[in-house]
């Protein structure tokens, strides 16, 4: 996938901000139901069974996404898109994802912002990071939706307490510029130290920027908040 760019300004000077794809993540959660057997009047047998059952279904979606994404990446994005589009519609959230960059694109499909929106939020809202990424960039850019600054912080933040560095990134630039939120320079270069360590190159470019108009205390501020920051699990 290529990456996409778009400009921010700084009060000081101009800073171009990459938006890389994110690396490639296999999240998956598997959720099930608690079984009362004694009021279920299942056997421990037909209990195991049931399970096994499960597993095997999710073995199987496993494999279905690896092929989609295979089809994917070789650009056969008709077959692609036929197989993300079912799983997506089991409520896989990797599919989902997938399936609101291929509207997003018009890859394999005409574009399409309204179903982008739909997929990428049907995937976020089941604590995907990169999809929760996807929606913070369509709602910061204006592509497709009206430009919403409190949207993008919000859906930035939720993928950037996951430890997803290009939304670490974004969300450090939004603080930089007070833009969703009020300018607060000392959490800007934290989320630019977070995604920094993790290789990420546009975030020490930000952290940079932002370093040369603050104090000592300040920087000292951001570095203990950044070294304290413990990631959170999905939202």
């Amino acid at each position: 996938m290529e990456p996409r760019r778009y400009e921010r300004y700084t009060p000081k000077e101009e800073i171009m901000v990459s938006l890389r794809l994110p690396p490639e993540q296999q999240n998956w959660t598997f959720t099930g139901h608690m079984v009362d057997l004694g009021q279920s009047g299942l056997s421990l047998f037909n209990f195991l069974l049931f399970v096994a059952v499960l597993v095997g279904f999710a073995a199987l979606a496993y494999a279905g996404l690896d092929d989609a994404v295979s089809a994917y990446e070789k650009g056969d994005y008709a077959r692609a898109y036929g197989e993300f589009k079912a799983l997506a519609e089991q409520g896989n959230a990797g599919a989902q994802c997938r399936l609101g960059t291929q509207y997003a694109k018009g890859q394999g499909v005409p574009k399409d912002y309204v179903q982008a929106l739909k997929w990428y939020r049907r995937a976020a809202e089941q604590g995907h990071a990169e999809a929760q990424y996807y929606l913070g960039v369509m709602f910061d850019t204006g592509e497709g939706v009206p430009q919403d600054y409190g949207e993008a912080i919000k859906w930035y933040r939720k993928a950037a307490e996951q430890g997803l560095a290009v939304a670490q990134s974004n969300l450090g630039a939004m603080y930089g510029l007070g833009q969703g939120v009020p300018q607060d320079y000392v959490q800007a270069l934290k989320w630019f130290n977070l995604a920094a360590s993790q290789g990420y190159p546009e975030a020490q470019k930000g952290m940079d920027l932002i370093g040369n108009g603050m104090t000592p205390a300040q920087i000292a501020e951001a570095k203990r908040l950044a070294k304290e920051w413990k990631p959170k699990s999905r939202d």
